[in-house]
């Protein structure tokens, strides 16, 4: 394993194994991705052996420009084409019919893929120099924490992944959004930093993903984003007794009153910033997953804006 910083000359070797059907670890403004050639169907098995990822669970494929995603989906179009030029580069995925060439491991069999464009410039340099698109789910074994600097990625996958470029702190620590275009109504499968409130104000009222069997994308299932402690979610530290407080860590976002007697509290945004508090969420998850505590009691944050994305990986990291 290497971690390099994501130099030029760093990420033209990367591309170069990439193109020998390679994995490359790199960074997102989401969370580090966990790369191989999106058309290389024995490459992308590679990813789903490194992180244990069963394979009905599809994979995103990154692109570095609006004709590249041309190329992995068989139309780009009306309200998709919309969203795509709103707020591409950025964390918003949209699932479309693919292309042929893109292997039916990439998206599980099903005939809809997964695209988008990185917001972050190496990603973006990285496709470039591969001049490949690139399937990418999070750098991490499955259903645990996302990482969102190289030192995580390499504390969990270790030498089963080459080459990690470093490109600093994810600046947004969330997985993308993810919207389906499937029918006459799109679908909002995933929250992210892209809320529901601005998609909404774009495209009029979307259908929410509820009671889905199978993923149609990552993040779906109903344990994902998990520590190994267990988690538990509250809405006041009241709910938890002086005498259940021992061994046990408060991750908390906003204003406190009496928190004696946790052996540690994790704050994410004193002043209950939502948008800071998604950026630390997953670094802080990992942090107390390390403590040894016996259990990790959550407070629950107000679901709107991106706070419906913090409560859907709390949510699914407490199954």
């Amino acid at each position: 394993m290497s971690i390099r910083a994501a130099t030029p000359a760093a990420i033209a070797a990367a591309a170069t194994h990439l193109r020998a059907g390679g994995l490359v670890a790199f960074p997102t403004e989401t969370v580090y991705g966990l790369g191989a050639a999106a058309t290389d169907a024995a490459a992308v098995a590679a990813i789903f052996a490194v992180k244990q990822r069963p394979a009905f669970d599809p994979l995103i494929v990154h692109v570095d420009s609006l004709a590249r995603a041309e190329r992995v989906v068989r139309r780009l179009a009306g309200a998709a084409r919309h969203l795509a030029e709103r707020y591409w580069p950025g964390p918003l995925t949209l699932v479309l019919p693919k292309a042929a060439d893109i292997p039916d491991l990439v998206t599980a069999g099903l005939p809809t893929v997964g695209v988008r464009l990185p917001a972050h410039a190496v990603a973006r340099a990285l496709i470039a120099a591969a001049d490949l698109p690139i399937a990418a789910p999070s750098a991490n074994p499955f259903g645990y924490v996302s990482p969102t600097t190289a030192a995580h990625v390499a504390a969990q996958l270790g030498d089963a992944v080459p080459l990690i470029l470093d490109g600093g702190a994810c600046a947004i620590g969330l997985e993308s959004t993810i919207v389906a275009f499937d029918g006459d109504r799109p679908t909002l499968l995933r929250s992210g930093a892209i809320t529901l409130e601005a998609l909404e104000a774009e495209l009029g009222p979307l259908r929410l993903a509820t009671d889905i069997p199978l993923p149609t994308a990552p993040g779906q299932l109903p344990r994902h984003y998990a520590p190994r402690t267990p988690l538990v979610l509250i809405d006041t530290p009241a709910e938890v007794a002086p005498a259940r407080r021992a061994g046990t860590a408060l991750l908390a976002c906003g204003a406190l009153d009496d928190v004696s007697g946790f052996a540690q509290v994790e704050q994410l945004a004193a002043d209950g910033d939502l948008v800071v508090a998604a950026t630390r969420l997953f670094a802080a998850l990992r942090a107390l997953d390390a403590g040894g505590f016996r259990r990790v009691w959550a407070l629950r944050v107000p679901e709107r804006g991106i706070g419906r994305a913090i409560m859907d990986r709390l949510r699914r990291a407490s199954q």
